[in-house]
């Protein structure tokens, strides 16, 4: 039997779609939980209970390495000559307006999200390509304070280049430092920071070898120092691209090589920890 439905025609068809007579509209909150594997790919820091704030901004951990990357890459390749190239004058601005820039920021967003770790490795970075990148200015005439007035005398001279060179090897133990606490993350990050580390001692050597007038030694040194942090620039990359795959949630997923699974977990005692500072 065929139905007929007859509207009250005093109802107009306007009416009868106008949204004032839907139900009212109201805002939905919704939240994503990561599990502790999830969380590391992405803020590169084992996940503890205070942390699931962060959820509510950006990750600004890829920002970091994406200054990291840019400064690092350059360096790598003009210490190794590629195409004939030499001295760092005509790129000091990585060393200012790139790595510091990007890593300052973030440094500063992931100390807002309670990202100790991360935030301590922006941190470093971010100093050290500033105070690197006052060695590259001739403004500051550092070169002819070591050469009585002369920038290239003082280039060469056997103080300038052994300063750098303990400037370099302190660095090589900070780095170190670092690296034990990267190995409970991922094998990329650890070999990140492992790569780094050897590649300063190895950098520190060949200002050594400047200090005592072997050149040809000092600049195998600087191009062997030039490969390694090649290397870094390449892991860089790669975490770079691993981490923003999984924020714009391609489903391509890179392995990174987890080793939070080798150490034992920390949230319960962590838990119990913040707990009792509620109570």
């Amino acid at each position: 039997m065929a139905t007929t439905t007859i509207m009250d025609p005093t109802v107009s068809s306007y009416e009868s779609d106008s949204i004032a007579n839907k139900p009212p509209l109201h805002h939905t909150t919704t939240n994503i939980s990561l599990s502790p594997e999830q969380f590391e790919r992405l803020y590169l820091a084992p996940k503890v209970p205070r942390a699931n704030n962060a959820a509510k901004f950006a990750n600004a951990v890829p920002l970091g390495f994406l200054g990291f990357v840019i400064s690092t890459f350059t360096f790598s390749m003009v210490l190794m000559g590629w195409g004939g190239a030499s001295g760092l004058q005509a790129v000091v601005g990585i060393f200012f307006f790139t790595g510091p820039v990007l890593l300052l920021l973030a440094t500063i967003f992931l100390w807002i999200q309670a990202q100790f770790f991360p935030m301590m490795v922006c941190g470093l970075f971010s100093v050290f390509w500033l105070s690197f990148g006052m060695l590259q200015l001739p403004t500051l005439g550092l070169a002819e304070a070591y050469g009585g007035g002369d920038a290239a005398v003082g280039v060469v001279s056997k103080e300038m280049n052994a300063v750098i060179a303990l400037y370099l090897l302190v660095w090589g133990f900070a780095l170190g430092t670092f690296w034990l606490f990267t190995i409970r993350i991922n094998l990329v990050f650890a070999g990140i920071f492992g790569f780094v580390t050897i590649g300063s001692w190895v950098l520190s050597g060949a200002y050594w070898a400047l200090s005592t007038g072997k050149f040809q030694k000092a600049l195998r040194l600087q191009k062997a120092g030039g490969a390694l942090l090649f290397i870094v620039g390449v892991l860089g990359w790669y975490m770079l691209f691993v981490i923003m795959a999984a924020e714009m949630r391609w489903r391509v997923c890179p392995p990174v090589g987890d080793l939070s699974k080798y150490w034992s977990s920390t949230d319960v005692e962590i838990a119990a920890m913040e707990n009792e500072k509620k109570d």
